[in-house]
């Protein structure tokens, strides 16, 4: 009988203390990152946008306060030579580690490989947006299933979990196509492996997604600052004005000075 996946409907109580969170990364180098930005944004600020996005993604690590946070870099002269990485894997408490060669696939199982017996999570910096909740849900999806991935919506993934044994998953996967993820669930069913599907979210790669990107946190902002002002006459004396919050600060600052945004001007 084919193996269903788990519903991504499970309590978020309990501590992300036992799970090892990564970020999958490479250093932000104008001119090697965000490639498909660069005729838009060139080839510097498209770099500055993608090392928001790191910054972004570790903090929403830092805030879940797991059991150990890690930073699996790809650099050119490696990601412990990286003096970038090595700057950011500090200010986060991070172990930092090299994603080393070979395909995708390869990368993130070595980069998973010495904390899946425990309970591991790898997410990409694609998904500045994503809220902090669906990450916590992820996580606690972790606890039921031996393996959950998160989907995409261009028909990939941006995150995958493993607790235990490593899935045959990684491997003969044709990445970088629109099938990512029905050939990864078609695999983990012909294996019998029980696995969760966690929420859905959309990277930012393209353009487009840019464009999205700063109408969604723009829609936020302005969500966040009429929830401020209706409920301002209702605060207590001394009490500090509604501080909005977004999932991705840093990128949210790229965004402005980049006249992307406009709802916090």
């Amino acid at each position: 009988m084919p193996t269903k996946p788990q519903r991504a409907r499970c309590s978020q109580a309990g501590s992300s203390r036992d799970v090892t969170l990564i970020v999958f990364c490479r250093e932000p180098l104008a001119g090697h990152t965000k490639t498909r930005l660069i005729p838009r944004l060139g080839a510097v600020n498209a770099a500055e946008l993608a090392g928001a996005f790191i910054l972004d993604a570790m903090a929403k690590c830092r805030a879940l306060a797991p059991g150990k946070i890690v930073l699996a870099g790809s650099a050119p002269h490696g990601a412990r030579n990286s003096r970038y990485l090595r700057r950011v894997a500090r200010r986060f408490g991070a172990e930092l580690i090299d994603q080393g060669p070979g395909s995708l696939g390869a990368r993130m199982a070595r980069s998973l490989e010495p904390y899946r017996a425990g309970g591991a999570i790898l997410f990409g910096t694609d998904t500045p947006s994503l809220p902090p909740r669906l990450l916590t849900r992820s996580v606690a999806l972790l606890r039921r299933a031996p393996v959950v991935i998160a989907p995409s919506l261009d028909g990939g993934y941006y995150l995958v979990g493993v607790r235990g044994p490593m899935p045959e998953i990684f491997r003969a996967i044709a990445w970088g196509r629109s099938n990512v993820l029905s050939e990864t669930v078609a695999r983990l069913h012909r294996d019998g492996t029980r696995y969760a599907l966690g929420p859905a979210w959309y990277d930012v790669d393209r353009w487009s997604d840019v464009v999205l990107l700063a109408a969604h946190l723009d829609q936020h902002l302005a969500r966040m600052k009429l929830l401020s002002s209706s409920t301002s006459g209702h605060r207590p004396a001394g009490e500090k004005p509604f501080a909005p919050l977004l999932p991705c600060p840093a990128t949210a600052r790229v965004l402005e000075r980049l006249g992307l945004m406009r709802a916090g001007r």
